[in-house]
């Protein structure tokens, strides 16, 4: 065997790639492996009270029991008659105990402008929050840092994490959401908001993460010709914890009339394939938008069966999460969301204890692979959608290993 290539020679190749190998470390360390929520639930300021999750799951509940229960309900939306009896007691059960996984107390378009007022509003959003017994993940969306609502948007944030920190309440599942993003300044200048929030109050550098909402086409392509959203994930390293897409504003912006205006719109599945270019390895989290069409009164079956469909549709594209904007859409949001886990489990498990065991068979599924089987049935573990007991009996790795087979990079920690 004869080999040419001298110690100085990788010397110098690993000096020429070290910013390479800084870059894809430090920029793109991959998914932290932390639960994802499946929604986040929208709710004006002035309208949060401490007891909204648990009347909002008793409401789904009441609506599904006029409508004939969940299993018939399931079954209406398109879910095979035996999944769906399976799906509607998992369903059921979901909605008595965690029928909000993400709650986004709303300071920003569905609050409106209340002046002054709106200072009373943020300490009282932070005392509930700080009193515990919220939803897993919690947090505001305040007003934009465009310039007629700058000012308005840090003081209510600047308030809301005083008041929190003041309570000693900062919730482990703290979401901060900036709406109408358009240019790589405005997240900067949040970044360094945050940075200056936590050494005020002496919180860990990094603690004060926060959502893009992408609503706007000059977040998507700047007037320069690229992407601003693409240059997010450096402009504020490790502080961008979502990017949430904005189905109405960005469907506005750009000229689309009200009646077609969808998270299914040509022009919506182009940004989101931008979304998910730009978060691709950063740890990212990636949450598809919402749909006006409630299911009340006369719509209610339609929009049941138009609200589930969008819920699949985001999941087969890679978006694990969506927005809720009434109680009513909680059955759907979960029905769809159970019943894609629900069918994909069999085959994930089968191909999983394979991998494990280093069997071959039909498939024969590489590290890559087994990695997105093995998150795809932990995000079905972490919504409810599958038990603990089940991956242990039908894979052989408990929720921590399989959690690890998932994310690599959690074994080197």
């Amino acid at each position: 065997m004869t080999t040419v290539l001298s110690a100085g020679d990788f010397d110098r190749i690993d000096r020429r790639l070290s910013d390479t190998d800084e870059l894809l470390e430090t920029a793109y360390p991959g998914d932290r492996g932390h639960r994802q929520p499946v929604h986040t639930v929208y709710v004006p300021a002035d309208r949060y009270t401490a007891d909204l999750p648990a009347r909002w799951g008793a409401d789904a509940l009441a609506a599904v029991h006029a409508a004939g229960g969940m299993a018939a309900l399931a079954g209406r939306v398109g879910i095979h008659p035996t999944l769906a009896e399976e799906v509607a007691v998992r369903v059921t059960a979901k909605l008595r105990s965690e029928p909000i996984e993400d709650l986004r107390i709303d300071f920003e378009d569905g609050y409106g402008d209340h002046g002054d007022a709106e200072d009373a509003d943020a300490v009282r959003a932070a005392r509930l929050v700080a009193t515990g017994g919220t939803p897993r993940f919690i947090g505001i969306r305040f007003k934009c840092l465009e310039k007629p609502t700058r000012a308005r948007a840090l003081r209510t944030l600047d308030i809301f994490i005083g008041t929190l920190v003041d309570e000693d309440g900062l919730p482990d599942g703290l979401r901060l959401t900036l709406p109408k993003v358009s240019t790589v300044a405005q997240v900067e200048a949040m970044a360094d908001v945050a940075a200056a929030l936590e050494h005020a109050h002496g919180l860990p550098e990094g603690r004060l993460r926060f959502e893009v909402q992408v609503e706007t086409p000059q977040l998507i392509l700047g007037a320069d010709g690229r992407s601003p959203l693409a240059q997010l994930p450096l402009a504020a390293k490790g502080r961008i914890s979502a990017f949430h897409y904005g189905t109405y504003d960005y469907s506005a912006a750009l000229g689309i009339p009200p009646g077609h205006q969808s998270m299914e719109h040509p022009a919506a599945d182009h940004a989101k394939l931008v979304m998910q270019l730009a978060a691709a390895g950063t740890g990212i989290e990636l949450s598809d938008g919402s749909t006006n069409i409630l299911p009340i009164g006369d719509s209610t079956e339609a929009a049941w069966m138009l609200h589930a469909r969008f819920v699949r549709r985001s999941l087969e594209r890679g978006f694990p999460q969506g927005w809720d904007l009434h109680a009513h859409q909680l059955p759907t949001r979960f029905i769809a969301t159970y019943a894609f886990y629900r069918e994909g489990w069999p085959e994930a498990a089968r191909r999983l204890r394979a991998y494990t065991e280093k069997k071959t068979g039909a498939v024969l599924d590489e590290p890559a692979t087994a990695r997105a089987l093995a998150w795809f049935v932990t995000r079905g573990v972490q919504c409810g959608a599958i038990g603990g007991d089940e991956v242990a009996d039908r894979i052989g790795l408990d929720e921590e290993e399989l959690r690890e087979l998932a994310h690599p990079k959690l074994r080197k920690g």
